[in-house]
């Protein structure tokens, strides 16, 4: 006889949806969601405990925040240069002014 189990974990704080209209995440949105994956503590937890947690995922989230801001300058200069080299000069300076 062949069995097979399997389980399925579900984060207590449940499932959730994020959209935007329009647009795509800003680096802010990201960062802060990013950090409620990483950092999470318990309502229950004494208040010591909770500040400390609130005040690192504050400065976990600016430290996230600062690279994704590079990581978008950084990606621009590559589709920028992308497109000066395909000749395309006037397409590349507005990409770059974004």
């Amino acid at each position: 006889m062949l069995s097979v189990s399997a389980g399925v974990s579900v984060n207590p704080a449940g499932v959730g949806v994020r959209t935007t209209s329009g647009r795509g995440f800003t680096p802010e949105e990201l960062a802060k969601q990013c950090v409620e994956k990483i950092i999470a503590v318990s309502d229950t937890a004494p208040p010591a405990i909770r500040d400390q947690a609130v005040t690192f995922g504050d400065r976990i989230e600016s430290v996230i925040l600062q690279y994704m801001q590079q990581v978008v300058r950084s990606d621009r200069t590559t589709v920028y240069n992308a497109i000066n080299e395909a000749g395309h000069p006037e397409l590349a300076e507005l990409i770059r002014r974004l």
